[in-house]
């Protein structure tokens, strides 16, 4: 298990080192990572439905 004190120094030089981007940049970049994520599993849930509804039709009218 972690001890607690080396979480939070381990925290403390993350926010204090300059040589990287600041946390704001990674902020940006979490957020459109976010966006991406959700639009893709948006447009794969979407297209999942449809082909469920076809194959539910498909069964339930026996015309495939």
């Amino acid at each position: 298990m972690l001890n607690m004190s080396i979480v939070i120094k381990v925290i403390k030089q993350f926010f204090n080192d300059e040589s990287g981007a600041n946390v704001a940049e990674y902020a940006i970049l979490a957020a459109l990572i976010a966006v991406a994520v959700i639009a893709t599993v948006t447009l794969i849930g979407v297209a999942l439905d449809n082909k469920f509804g076809e194959f539910k039709d498909c069964i339930v009218n026996s015309g495939c």
